[in-house]
């Protein structure tokens, strides 16, 4: 999933935005900037690099047998078909 040390990042980043006036309150801000990305990030469908990178590979291997196929089809066609 997303990692938390990145989400209390972004948090601190946007509390540290806030106009000085409104800083005695940073640390809660802080806290609710934190639970509305925890909150918005966990609606999303995400996956960890680690899993994209497995599917890529996957992906990739099936388009070298599919190519390898296409290949084999095509020779094959040529020798049933040797004047065409």
């Amino acid at each position: 999933m997303i990692d938390l040390n990145h989400i209390d990042a972004l948090a601190q980043r946007l509390s540290e935005l806030v106009p000085p006036g409104l800083r005695e309150s940073r640390e809660e801000l802080q806290a609710t900037f934190k639970s509305a990305l925890q909150a918005g990030l966990s609606k999303l469908d995400l996956v960890t690099r680690e899993e994209f990178e497995v599917q890529r590979a996957v992906l990739l291997r099936t388009r070298e047998k599919l190519d390898a196929l296409e290949q084999a089809v095509a020779a094959m066609e040529n020798l049933s078909h040797p004047d065409a």
